[in-house]
């Protein structure tokens, strides 16, 4: 799109500048006063999805003050002509989550234009941890030089706050994270005190701040609780606005069935429902993604508060250990590999996995994303064609891998359609989420080769989606990233551009903004992000870290909703 059908289609007349009924209106700075920032120049397009409009936008400690033309001149100033000025992003399915104390710099996020990550996905949140899983987990991080100080995902909350990285995060509570609490890693129903004991546990973390209750149904402990005990737990959001966030059971032969199950907690729960990453893999499944649509779009026209997110890449990232059934998995690491050996399971587990990797399609749909050092030769390979290197036969090289590692190696699945990917993208209910971690292409965080997302999520929707391929609009792919999440988790103050909103901001440029990651190369950052704002402080500047970090904790707050 060019650069004048880009402004004929975004902008309205300049002094047009209040917003929709109901909303704050631009008000002048006070008589005097200098602004700590001023945004000149810019298309405004304020999350809202109303249409952009040239104005400038002050910001004044860790907000907005002032939206309009001709601001007074503020103590620094950002050209912003032939820019967009939008709200910070929200990435509502977010795994960049310890990493940040690792690098609070979050080089892979803030050059996104990410400005606020909801972590906790999946069913597994930071906790809450039996003293033995706080004392394994902080053995575990000793040697990357950081002491775990916290026992709950609030707790580390209050310690992204301390450390300030370079974006802020909220929370929800995992219930595959309270499952291990109570339950532990074992495949059985929970018993109606281990229930009520996750419930009080669950209303506690709400109270304190976290956001909603996730699921990873594919994983264990997640996934061995079942729709009633879902429902339990996703009761206890009722009245607080929060939702149940699901990975649900299935996204491949019983997808249908899996949105039916999500569809179902949130009614029967009376709660707000946001499926994770929607997506139908497998060729033979395509054509269920518009059959998954109807049924979530049936469910929001009888009045369920219903919406899901995805990622803008046909592949998947997840553990290799998820070509095996979770009850595979039951018992930690240790168990499924014993399970791998033994010859009363053995054969039944191969024909799992097989079967898994031909819905995908071949072995080379199979990219290893991760392992240890020992096995770093796997590392963004290909299995088929790596295992036609090696001599080996695939399936026993993916054995090999899984005993080397100790169960724990990523992967990277292509299995999905880039028509389902657009469709899904576009659609009304749909929001962007990167389901991505956060990275750095030097230090402890370039390791391994992780799938592009974790880069170039936010870039990709505005450049391929947005510029290229026409099929959404600007103003509404930039709400998909910003009012409508914080909407859906109740998020004050966020995801909009207003007087007295915090100064979360992103300064793009609409005709080079792109994703330059890729699945063989994929430690590379995206173009056309030239200035981020977090609270106010001005971490990305002329599209170079600044060194400057304004990420804090936010907590929710539970309400009538």
């Amino acid at each position: 799109m060019d650069r004048r059908h880009f402004v004929r289609n975004t902008s309205v007349a300049l002094g047009g500048y209040a917003f929709a009924p109901g909303r704050l209106t631009a008000m002048p700075i006070g008589l005097g006063a200098r602004a700590d920032i001023v945004i000149r120049g810019g298309l405004l397009v304020d999350g809202t999805g109303a249409a952009g409009r040239q104005v400038d936008v002050a910001v004044t400690g860790d907000a907005i003050s002032a939206i309009g033309p001709n601001l007074p001149i503020g103590s620094v100033e950002i050209d912003a002509r032939d820019r967009v000025v939008a709200p910070g992003f929200i990435d509502i399915h977010s795994h960049a989550d310890t990493n940040l104390l690792i690098e609070p710099r979050a080089e892979s996020r803030i050059r996104q234009g990410v400005t606020l990550e909801i972590v906790g996905q999946d069913g597994g949140s930071i906790g809450p941890w039996s003293e033995a899983a706080f004392q394994a987990t902080r053995e575990g991080f000793a040697g990357r030089g950081i002491d775990i100080d916290y026992r709950d995902p609030v707790g580390f909350l209050d310690r992204i706050t301390r450390e300030r990285p370079a974006v802020s995060v909220a929370s929800m509570v995992g219930n595959g994270a309270l499952r291990s609490y109570v339950v532990g890693n074992r495949n059985r129903p929970a018993t109606p005190a281990e229930v009520e004991q996750m419930k009080r546990l669950l209303a506690d973390l709400i109270a304190r701040g976290c956001v909603g209750l996730s699921s990873g149904l594919e994983y264990a402990p997640s996934g061995f609780a079942d729709a009633a005990e879902l429902v339990e737990l996703a009761g206890v959001l009722r009245g607080s606005g929060y939702p149940y966030a699901s990975h649900m059971r299935n996204e491949d032969d019983r997808l249908l069935g899996a949105v039916e199950e999500a569809l179902h907690v949130g009614r029967v729960a009376g709660v707000p429902v946001q499926i994770s990453h929607l997506k139908a893999q497998g060729q033979r499944n395509y054509w269920k993604a518009d059959a998954a649509l109807r049924l979530i779009e049936q469910a929001a026209a009888d009045g369920l508060d219903v919406h899901f997110d995805r990622y803008p890449y046909t592949a998947y990232a997840t553990g290799l250990s998820n070509l095996f059934p979770s009850d595979a998995r039951s018992g930690g690491s240790a168990a499924f590999l014993a399970r791998l050996r033994d010859p009363e399971t053995a054969a039944a587990l191969e024909k799992a996995c097989r079967d898994k990797v031909a819905l995908l399609g071949d072995w080379d749909s199979v990219q290893i994303s991760s392992t240890n050092q020992e096995t770093a030769w796997a590392r963004g390979r290909r299995m088929g064609t790596l295992a036609r290197e090696r001599g080996e036969e695939p399936y026993a090289l993916t054995l090999h891998l899984l005993e080397r590692n100790g169960g724990g190696v990523g992967m990277i699945g292509h299995g999905m359609s880039e028509e389902n990917t657009e469709r899904i993208l576009s659609h009304p209910l749909g929001m962007l989420c990167s389901d991505g971690g956060a990275y750095a292409p030097y230090g402890p965080l370039s390791s391994g080769s992780p799938h592009p997302r974790g880069y170039g999520s936010f870039p990709r929707l505005l450049g391929h989606y947005v510029r290229d391929r026409g099929a959404l609009t600007l103003e509404d792919a930039v709400r998909k990233v910003t009012w409508m999440p914080a909407r859906k988790l109740r998020l004050e103050r966020r995801g909009v551009v207003e007087v007295g909103a915090f100064a979360d901001l992103v300064v793009f440029d609409p005709d080079t903004v792109a994703d330059t990651a890729t699945f063989d190369d994929p430690h590379r950052y995206p173009t056309g992000i030239g200035d981020v704002l977090v609270n106010g402080v001005h971490t990305l500047r002329a599209g170079e870290h600044t060194g400057d970090r304004g990420g804090r904790g936010v907590k929710g707050a539970a309400r009538e909703g």
